[in-house]
């Protein structure tokens, strides 16, 4: 007697199934991040061509959110396609556009001098903090840990130092990390590059 076709799980059992550490997703996100600041950089963060291609992206991944979030069929699809990639916020609320609204906003503030370094906070000071809160964070500090916090303060400041140096670094990044961990319900993709771009287009200011 041959079988039928395996029941659908429900949609709750898929999003539960993407919780965890999610490797795949942070190595995605370092990767994605890192290649979109390597663009920047080449194109030249102050040229209009760079800021077109990337609010045509924005403008992209906010007609494919805003379809995904309002049918339960893609989102459902979604979520079995990208299980390795999404996160469990992203069953209700947007995911991709945030990164990309973030990296646009940067590309206009002070003419999109600060754009590259706050990408790279983003792309990698966040999954490093991410990584090893999950893993070894066994102190609560906000909505992180101190161990998370402590690895994005560390990477920030080594990200950063390559383009402003220690003195600007420190105090950046230690801004940028407790912004971070601040409990709102603002996500870090938006708020992290835009908070490293401030902050260093204030301290080059008072510099």
């Amino acid at each position: 007697m041959s079988k039928g076709p395996r029941p659908e799980p429900p949609f709750d059992e898929l999003v539960a199934r993407t919780d965890g550490l999610q490797p795949w997703r942070r190595v995605v996100h370092l990767a994605f991040g890192s290649g979109i600041a390597w663009i920047v950089y080449v194109l030249s963060p102050a040229s209009s061509s760079t800021r077109w291609l990337f609010g045509a992206s924005l403008a992209i991944v906010l007609v494919g959110d805003f379809v995904r979030l309002r049918s339960e069929a893609v989102n459902r699809l979604f979520f079995r396609a990208f299980s390795a990639l999404v996160s469990p916020r992203e069953a209700e609320s947007m995911g991709l556009p945030w990164y990309m609204l973030g990296v646009f906003v940067v590309l206009w503030l002070a003419g999109g001098t600060f754009a590259v370094p706050s990408i790279l906070v983003l792309a990698v000071a966040d999954p490093a903090a991410g990584t090893v809160g999950r893993l070894w964070g066994k102190h609560p500090l906000g909505k992180g840990t101190w161990e998370g916090t402590s690895a994005f303060f560390l990477t920030a400041v080594a990200v950063l130092m390559p383009f402003v140096g220690i003195w600007i670094a420190v105090p950046v990044a230690t801004l940028v990390a407790g912004v971070e961990i601040l409990p709102t319900d603002l996500d870090d993709n938006l708020v992290i590059p835009i908070t490293t771009a401030v902050g260093l287009w204030v301290m080059a200011t008072v510099a």
